[in-house]
């Protein structure tokens, strides 16, 4: 059986070509929205046929929505969204203060429920977190990503990069090795991305459903045969640190379409 999993190793190298830890050069970041076909682009381009904005129409009812025992609704603190959260996904994840450590939108969206409105937690992947968390990034959409500064996310960004250079599962593999060296070739019918965040949440077709870097980042190491992390792991959000730091300059999508 080992063997056989080495064989597929050599199969998936052999398509993707040398791995190597060299990243892509500013001058050649392009979003996965390059990489699609007219039609699909054309999906989401238009809002009045783009899935995802289903979900930001259902976030937008939820920010106006009190919950907890505080009986608060998200405006009730921040307002109007288009206004106060305009900018705030393209400098996510950022530092938290109690917990120390950064963290990602939907996190502090959870945050807040717990601090603020005395309320629970909502699931990962439930559609009201999505749905919350597509609004907020929406009000975005347009700007660049200007990544976090805060001197205290460096040692947290420099471990999400070494985990996406890092080889795991049966198939021995990095996210390098097909997105930084082979992006733009094809793999399973597909054309390999650049793997820049600029999306997210996002409607993937293949799922017919919005779902978050973190869905993608699980699929892609079970991809890979390995032991994915749980969601709202630390090392999840360390690998969007790093991965919003090589999409620095592009611009939000939310909530993409994708293949």
């Amino acid at each position: 059986m080992h063997a056989l999993w080495r064989l597929a190793a050599l199969g998936v190298a052999a398509i993707c070509g040398i791995v190597s830890a060299a990243g892509t050069e500013d001058s050649a970041k392009r979003s996965g929205f390059d990489f699609m076909t007219p039609e699909t682009q054309a999906l989401q381009a238009d809002d009045t046929s783009n899935p995802g904005m289903l979900w930001v129409l259902q976030g937008e009812q939820l920010w106006q929505q009190a919950e907890g025992r505080a009986d608060v609704a998200c405006a009730g603190c921040h307002g109007d969204a288009s206004q106060t959260m305009r900018g705030v996904a393209t400098r996510y994840p950022a530092f938290d203060e109690a917990m120390e450590r950064p963290i990602d939108l939907a996190g502090r969206i959870n945050s807040c429920r717990a601090e603020r409105q005395q309320a629970e937690p909502l699931t990962p992947e439930s559609d009201a977190l999505l749905a919350l968390t597509a609004y907020v990034a929406h009000q975005s959409r347009g700007m660049p990503i200007i990544p976090a500064t805060d001197a205290r996310l460096a040692r947290f960004r420099d471990n999400g990069r070494r985990l996406f250079q890092s080889r795991i599962g049966q198939l021995d593999l990095s996210c390098a090795s097909c997105h930084d060296d082979n992006w733009g070739k094809r793999l399973g019918g597909s054309v390999i991305p650049q793997a820049h965040p600029t999306g997210y949440p996002l409607y993937r077709l293949e799922w017919q459903t919005i779902g978050s870097l973190q869905r993608r980042l699980r699929n892609c190491m079970i991809g890979v045969r390995a032991e994915p992390f749980a969601f709202s792991a630390p090392e999840l959000v360390e690998l969007e640190l790093h991965l919003m730091e090589r999409a620095r300059g592009l611009l939000v999508e939310t909530p993409a379409v994708r293949p």
